[in-house]
């Protein structure tokens, strides 16, 4: 009987097979009769095994929706003051991401008009409002 945490020949060619078919370092030390997925991870970095995808699959990151365009300015960062709408309009990645600028409501960053869309009122269970 082979002791479980030796690495034969035998088990690493089938290591190699099964990490190329994308199995995870669990499935991997499973499949070899009892090895831990740290030992596998170890063996297949000491090997320097190809990396290969993230099992992890990852959407596609979607563009942020472009702010609403109520009435405003074009203030930069740097033009906003304490009492100025911080309200971001247009894309943050885009030369013209601006924000709204305009004088803010009392006790909050943005104006009347953004407050509105900023600030919708709680739903009540059932979906009343």
């Amino acid at each position: 009987m082979q002791n479980e945490g030796t690495w034969t020949d035998e088990r690493v060619s089938r290591l190699k097979e099964l990490w190329s078919q994308g199995k995870t370092a669990s499935e991997i030390g499973v499949a070899l009769g009892g090895i831990s997925r740290n030992a596998v991870i170890g063996k297949v970095h000491r090997l320097k095994l190809s990396g290969r995808p993230s099992p992890i699959k990852h959407r596609p990151i979607e563009q942020a929706p472009v702010s609403p365009t109520i009435g405003g300015g074009t203030a930069t960062i740097l033009a906003l003051g304490d009492r100025s709408c911080k309200w971001p309009m247009g894309d943050p990645l885009s030369a013209e991401f601006h924000f709204c600028g305009k004088s803010a409501a009392p006790g909050v960053p943005y104006c009347a008009d953004h407050s509105t869309l900023a600030y919708q009122p709680k739903r009540l269970k059932g979906g009343a409002a």
